[in-house]
């Protein structure tokens, strides 16, 4: 064999080591990252802190969400153009909330695994 086809057949072995153990390191790689990725769900579905945090936010948006369909409620059948915009401007408020604790909800439904306390509603719905 001669100088050069020694040279290329250390290259070629040498680039297919290169890509095996590049290959194998993504893929190690790749396990340790979902690895970290189930026990940092695992963790935040028993980490009371983060339980708290959602709840918490939850009850806020109910209570402003019922604030306002109150208001709402309260005038929208009123006499007077003024009450009727409070009554729409509630209304617009309310269905804002709605939207935005909709979506809160399913992005944190994980937290309680189908197990939502029972004061906290799983949606919030649309005032028409």
């Amino acid at each position: 064999m001669s100088k050069s086809g020694i040279i290329g057949t250390i290259i070629g072995v040498a680039l297919v080591a290169f890509l095996v153990v590049g290959s194998v390191n993504g893929w190690f790689t790749y396990a340790m990252n979902k690895v970290d990725y189930t026990n940092q769900k695992v963790n935040e579905n028993t980490n009371y802190k983060v339980l708290k945090k959602v709840e918490d936010t939850c009850r806020v948006m109910m209570s402003s969400y019922n604030s306002d369909k109150l208001v709402y409620e309260q005038y929208k059948d009123a006499d007077s153009d003024e009450k009727k915009s409070w009554a729409e401007q509630a209304k617009m408020r309310a269905n804002k909330t709605a939207s935005s604790y909709n979506n809160y909800m399913l992005k944190n439904s994980y937290v309680w695994e189908k197990n939502i306390p029972a004061d906290i509603k799983q949606q919030l719905s649309y005032i028409e």
